[in-house]
């Protein structure tokens, strides 16, 4: 009987909690948003849960409620969740979006939550899962019933994992956004108007909002009845006037303020001034205008998440790094951007702010040598036979690599062509390197020497980088996208070597030294007397991935600006740590060095 009496005054007490939280109510007024019922400035930090290690979420969430941000911002990767069709992955490594949500909750913190489906982000494919593209005519961001039938069941998914969380249930989310950006796509908005409905159906019933740059044909094409307007970004009057002008009756707020930027390989770091975005914080706390700063912390794109751009010559892929010269660093630290913001912020909302969280702590490892292991020619699958080369996902495909091979028949020298390839390969005669070919240089040809055998083999090692995340070229399919020529001849009858280099790849390689030709596995051991964060220098490698007791640290490339990889300390052990590189040119062994930051 005590035992009974216990549980029910347990469950009256958890009854009460829950109340006690669902007396916060969250409401769009014609101007402002309501916290239980009264005007509310969001002041927003944005961070993204997939770029950091989960033992670190809190700590960045620490760091954000510091600078004086009392709410988060947060994408969610629809292809970091659902990485094979149909089945939907919420708890290993860093996927767990309702925990990241109650830590923000724990922390004091509202929620803003971004979950696309399409998001940009600088995140391969715009957070697209690329299965979609193994259907060769879809449609995406529209309503594809293809397109729309995977659509509805991550939108339940996620549904199901953050309906508890809402503000309405107790919960910190205050609003969620319908897609991102989409005015900058395209203008269809019953598609728009079907994802609102499709999350209302799914139980998520706190406001909506868009986000669109600050013109009106893009506000037009973005926006929905009844959801607040985010600006991208709104500093300045006459982008409020755009927002009004687009409803009236919705507040407007500054979505996206820009504390640094994104770079891609090849260009230098971005490091915006900071009088820029202090000038933009300063109108907007003192016209009290609700902001999110995207991003407060970028973090890392792990593995084959980095995403690109269409600019340039058509293609500009981005770093491994998300620091983003961002206000909290890719390592966590406080940089002085930070502390610009932070005073200023204090300086309007008059509030003591927290101390500032201790920083994470980093070493640097000593030099040591990595040594040819095992050479990719050695380690090949069984190929695939194909009349004429499709792309990665033709053969079920999403990332990695591909080596693409045929004998040369009729035509055995001169230009070869490839149309179209995305995105860099390595072409080999009779086993023997010729040159490369980069799509980020608009290249598509390279020239065949004359050989002395009679049926020469032409091997073309085709390496997948991001997909592009933004504006009209989202559609990019990888490998040999078409065909491939020599002197105008159309080359057949194909073998083809799917290489994804998935998570656990790396332990199963066949040793053998043979560097006779690029392609190369290095392998070598470090030591750490203390467990911390650091970073691997690679600037002694040419081109290519990096693996640190089987995790995957993301690609490394000779041009930059980037040469260091963030290894974080929940991925290493005291002791000895394996490192496995694998390089597209490099053959011989070479040194790698230690440091604490990216620069």
């Amino acid at each position: 009987m005590r035992k009974l009496i216990v549980m029910s005054a347990l469950a009256l007490l958890s009854c009460q909690m829950v109340q006690a939280q669902a007396k916060h109510t969250f409401a769009l007024a014609k101007s402002e948003f309501l916290l239980d019922g009264k005007p509310y400035q969001i002041i927003s930090g944005e961070l993204h849960p997939a770029r950091i290690p989960k033992e670190y979420w809190r700590h960045r969430i620490q760091m954000a409620k510091a600078m004086g941000c009392n709410t988060i911002a947060a994408y969610v990767f629809w292809n970091y969740l659902e990485q094979e069709e149909g089945s939907f992955d919420f708890s290993s490594e860093n996927r767990n979006v309702a925990e990241f949500i109650r830590i923000a909750q724990q922390e004091g913190m509202w929620v803003l939550l971004r979950p696309g489906p399409y998001v940009c982000g600088e995140w391969e494919f715009g957070g697209l899962p690329p299965y979609l593209l193994r259907t060769p005519d879809i449609k995406v961001r529209c309503l594809d019933p293809r397109y729309m039938a995977a659509v509805e069941r991550y939108v339940k998914a996620l549904s199901e994992q953050v309906k508890s969380l809402l503000v309405t249930n107790g919960g910190p989310i205050i609003m969620v956004q319908v897609e991102n950006e989409y005015g900058s796509y395209a203008n269809d908005k019953q598609y728009l108007y079907k994802l609102k409905g499709l999350w209302e159906q799914n139980g998520i019933n706190v406001p909506f909002y868009t986000a669109d740059g600050p013109v009106d044909p893009l506000l037009e094409a973005g926006s929905v009845p009844g959801a607040a307007i985010g600006l991208d970004s709104g500093g300045s009057e006459g982008d409020f006037d755009a927002a009004k002008r687009q409803n009236p009756d919705v507040p407007a707020f500054s979505s996206e303020s820009y504390p640094g930027w994104l770079t891609h390989w090849g260009e230098k770091f971005a490091h915006p001034d900071t009088s820029g975005i202090l000038r933009e914080v300063r109108f907007l706390l003192s016209t009290n205008r609700s902001f999110n700063l995207y991003v407060i912390h970028g973090g890392t794109n792990f593995g084959y998440t980095a995403g690109a751009n269409s600019g340039g010559k058509g293609y500009e892929p981005d770093l491994t790094t998300y620091d983003y010269d961002a206000p909290i660093n890719e390592q966590g630290v406080p940089t002085a951007k930070y502390m610009a913001l932070r005073n200023l912020i204090a300086s309007y909302t008059k509030k003591k702010l927290p101390a500032i969280p201790a920083p994470i702590p980093a070493v640097t490892v000593a030099n040591f040598e990595v040594k040819p292991y095992a050479s990719v020619w050695e380690n090949l699958p069984a190929p695939v036979a194909s009349v004429q080369p499709k792309t990665f996902e033709a053969y079920g495909q999403d990332y990695g690599f591909m080596v693409y091979k045929t004998k040369l028949i009729g035509r055995k020298y001169g230009t070869l062509k490839i149309t179209d390839l995305h995105d860099y390969a390595t072409v080999f005669l009779n086993g023997k390197y010729v040159g490369k070919i980069d799509r980020r240089l608009g290249e598509n040809s390279i020239n065949l020497p004359k050989s002395d055998v009679k049926d020469p083999i032409l091997e073309i090692f085709v390496e997948a980088m991001g997909r592009i995340n933004f504006a009209q070229e989202l559609i990019d399919r990888k490998g040999i996208t078409d065909r491939v020529t020599l002197e105008g001849m159309t080359l057949m009858d194909w073998q083809v070597y799917g290489m994804p280099m998935k998570d656990g790849f790396v332990s199963q390689l066949k040793p053998g030294a043979d560097t006779s030709r690029p392609g190369i596995f290095f392998k070598a051991s470090f030591t750490m007397n203390t467990v911390a964060d650091t970073y691997l220098d690679m600037s002694n490698f040419k081109k290519g991935i990096v693996w640190v007791n089987g995790h995957n640290l993301g690609r490394y490339w000779e041009i930059g600006p980037q040469k260091r990889l963030y290894c974080p300390a929940p991925w290493l052990k005291k002791g000895e740590n394996e490192i496995v590189v694998f390089d597209l040119h490099q053959t011989a062994a070479a040194t790698v060095s230690g440091a604490k930051t990216l620069e």
